[in-house]
């Protein structure tokens, strides 16, 4: 291109001749993009999806090993010894009867009959307990970190609630 152009045949060049010039070499090399981008892309979506397939095959392969720790196994024969009885269910105050709290509450292991402000509270991750840390008073946090501390001993439950109770708010 020579640049003793008018401006005219400038202005021709660009809305005219560049964009029909564009047009013809896009149908001529449309075809091979498309080849081009199809191979790539495909070759990316294979590997993609093989990870995915081992991804999800050693997933399945870890929740059948926590699912076997965490079940009880069947006795396989007369001579082995019974499951170890586990935690008993939490219970509520307004379960008990007026007859029944002293051996209710040592069935609980808690040795009191106190409810937690937390609805649910034993059912609930840890982050969703310490979610709802933060609307309870000085008396109800007191109660579950006693409940915590008795029961499943959850770090991030027992620490939020102490930063709750000193009033140092680590966020």
């Amino acid at each position: 291109m020579a640049d003793d152009k008018s401006p005219a045949e400038r202005v021709l060049d660009l809305v005219v001749f560049g964009p029909a010039g564009l047009a013809l070499v896009a149908v001529e090399e449309f075809p091979k993009l498309v080849d081009k981008g199809r191979h790539h892309l495909e070759g990316q979506v294979r590997t993609a999806r093989l990870v995915g397939q081992v991804a999800v095959q050693m997933g399945r392969r870890q929740l059948g090993q926590l699912a076997t720790q965490v079940m009880p196994k069947a006795p396989s024969s007369p001579t082995t010894s019974p499951p170890a009885p586990s935690d008993p269910a939490p219970v509520y105050e307004s379960q008990v009867t007026e007859s029944e709290p002293a051996a209710l509450a040592a069935a609980n292991g808690s040795g009191t009959l106190r409810s937690l402000a937390i609805p649910g509270y034993d059912s609930l991750s840890a982050s969703q307990v310490v979610q709802r840390l933060a609307g309870l008073s000085h008396s109800e946090l007191v109660d579950v970190r006693e409940h915590e501390q008795s029961h499943r001993h959850r770090r991030t439950i027992l620490n939020r609630v102490e930063q709750l109770l000193t009033g140092v708010d680590v966020e």
